[in-house]
């Protein structure tokens, strides 16, 4: 049976709207439509309740990167949302925070991270939680995200994202330690799978360890297509295989990039158009259950001509949703529901890290 819950039916449409986050029991402004579903959660239904509902639907976005940004202020009406690296902003000086709270005063924003290290033996550093709660409540985000592994040991920093290995202990660990992030933020957590080059031997595939970490918190599933097509080359799986076994309901938004064709294997490195295997797997996705919101990525070798760009933004919103895009129409608000895990007495959302 599906987990997708309706809600009404027909999407709540407006590009300006306010619903209640039921993380947090508040009301927040968004772009783009709210969702005509709720984003269900198997976890949630035993306990009556989940994160994931009522989230915006935010449409077609694109990562924010310092080299797009006059091209990307000169095309405001274009994009539906942007998202941002994390540590460019965490604790970067007063005026580049300044300049951020200008861009979320113009756009929808919501951050995304690289170098939580959510699958690191330590627990994550309570200085970084922090900082990442002020940051999401500054930019008023209904969800923050961050890569499935681990970037750091105790002793070394590795810079690049590395699989965790694939046992169900592992997968409950890494749940516990993401739901204790989730509710010192105080909004969703996106747990992104990540591309990786060496596929150690373990009990688990990828997409069971995923769902197993799902089966466990109640986070969302920010699923990056372009590193699904990456792997399934490079290890030789079936991408609809994966699909198949992970919770699709509690997928929120896709990752959409290019990547380089290596002699001996594909390389995720967002430095090319989105390719047509990536966009197919896009509207498998979409076929199979509703998602919220797109982004479009790129690092590196960025396009002359910006259009090349909002071109994937367009071929994306119209994979979300074929009819008419979103206008500026007024919509109702959606009644609160009560969060998952109450805040203790005395905390206040999107502020506090937990003592680890």
């Amino acid at each position: 049976m599906s987990s997708i819950l309706p809600i009404e039916d027909r999407p709540i449409k407006g590009r300006d709207v306010e619903v209640v986050l039921p993380s947090v029991g508040r009301r927040v402004r968004c772009g783009g439509e709210t969702s005509g579903h709720v984003v269900g959660c198997r976890r949630a239904e035993r306990s009556g309740d989940c994160v994931l509902a009522e989230l915006p639907r935010w449409g077609s976005g694109l990562g924010y990167r310092p080299e797009l940004a006059d091209a990307i202020d000169a095309h405001a009406d274009r994009v539906d949302w942007l998202e941002v690296i994390t540590e460019h902003y965490l604790f970067a000086p007063a005026d580049e925070r300044e300049r951020l709270r200008g861009l979320a005063r113009r756009f929808p924003v919501a951050p995304f991270g690289r170098q939580l290290s959510i699958g690191s033996e330590p627990e994550p550093d309570p200085a970084y939680v922090t900082a990442l709660a002020e940051l999401v409540s500054d930019l008023d985000a209904p969800w923050f995200g961050d890569r499935l592994c681990f970037t750091r040991t105790e002793q070394v920093a590795l810079g690049l994202p590395a699989p965790l290995p694939r046992t169900r202990e592992v997968a409950r660990r890494v749940a516990a330690r993401a739901q204790r992030v989730q509710d010192a933020v105080g909004r969703p957590f996106l747990l992104e799978n990540i591309a990786y080059y060496v596929d150690l031997a373990s009990p688990l595939t990828e997409a069971q360890f995923i769902a197993e970490v799902l089966e466990h918190c109640d986070c969302g599933l920010l699923l990056d297509l372009a590193g699904l097509d990456v792997n399934a080359r490079n290890h030789g799986f079936d991408p609809l295989g994966f699909l198949d076994a992970v919770p699709l309901d509690r997928v929120v938004l896709a990752h959409l990039a290019g990547g380089a064709d290596g002699a001996e294997m594909a390389v995720d490195d967002h430095g090319a158009p989105v390719p047509p295997r990536v966009w197919e797997l896009l509207a498998e996705l979409v076929s199979r259950t509703p998602i919220l919101a797109t982004a479009v990525e790129r690092d590196r070798g960025f396009p002359a001509d910006f259009g090349e760009l909002l071109a994937e933004v367009d071929r994306a919103r119209a994979a979300l949703n074929p009819e008419v895009r979103p206008g500026p129409v007024p919509a109702p608000s959606v009644s609160p529901r009560p969060r998952s895990r109450p805040l203790p007495a005395g905390r206040t959302p999107a502020r506090n890290a937990p003592s680890w």
